[in-house]
């Protein structure tokens, strides 16, 4: 029998945590006014409580992140979070040059229903990732590993597998601790008509010591009639729509 992902992390970590300065550990906590991943917003552009640790030594880490969620439910699923769960290794090419690899897994615990499994395949997914950063600017390529977030071509019976994300984001200093960070990604979903797209944003921050609010601009050109919430939900909403996300996370 396969030992899953996330069972690997977790033994990982719990071996490694007793011979580790505490120092190697941080945890982070925020509520936001949207969770927008990749431009699509998770939660019917309703507001969203999200909260991770991270563990590092020697370029090694791991890590977990949840937030709530509303589209699987939406959907007729029985899931209302999300939960992430990551490891890695980053490193140091050049001067300025520097690289990241790793692998996550979105776990989306008792979401499949027999109403959800009606229309959509297992909704967990994992990706492998690279991504290389020049100065204040990272390029960075996610692959599925597996079906992509429950995807799947019922009438060809072909799978969302192979599907990738590709993504450039900055972080430019502007002045009095004020951060400015551009981004634009495209998400190819192999196999689905109409569910590939571009996405961008541009967001402002600050950290006060741990405290760090942030306004953001996030959109994508995302086809309106896929990206709109399940049959539960009783709404139209474009889920991939412009709008500006709030939040306040602190890091600690």
């Amino acid at each position: 029998m396969k030992t899953p992902l996330y069972a690997l992390i977790a033994a990982v970590a719990v071996t490694s945590l007793p011979s580790v300065a505490m120092a190697d550990l941080a945890f982070n906590a925020g509520v936001f006014s949207d969770y927008r991943y990749r431009g699509i917003s998770q939660t019917r552009l309703k507001p969203a409580v999200q909260a991770g640790v991270d563990f590092s030594s020697g370029g090694f880490y791991l890590g977990a992140w949840a937030s709530s969620i509303k589209w699987i439910d939406d959907a007729f699923g029985g899931a209302k979070m999300e939960i992430d769960l990551y490891g890695g290794y980053k490193g140091e090419i050049a001067k300025d040059l520097n690289f990241d690899v790793g692998v996550l897994q979105y776990l989306y615990p008792s979401a499949k229903t027999s109403l959800w499994n009606a229309a959509y395949k297992d909704p967990n997914t994992t990706e492998i990732y690279g991504a290389l950063t020049f100065g204040p600017v990272t390029t960075k390529l996610s692959y599925a590993l597996t079906g992509l977030f429950g995807n799947y071509d019922f009438a060809g019976k072909k799978s969302s597998k192979g599907s990738y994300y590709l993504d450039v984001t900055a972080s430019f200093d502007v002045g009095g601790g004020f951060m400015l960070a551009p981004h634009v990604g495209y998400q190819k979903v192999v196999n689905i008509t109409n569910a590939s797209y571009t996405d961008y944003s541009l967001t402002l921050s600050k950290d006060f010591s741990g405290l760090v609010p942030s306004i953001a601009v996030v959109g994508t050109n995302a086809e309106k009639s896929f990206y709109v919430p399940g049959g539960k939900a009783n709404s139209s909403k474009f889920l991939g729509k412009t709008g500006v996300v709030v939040g306040l996370k602190y890091n600690f």
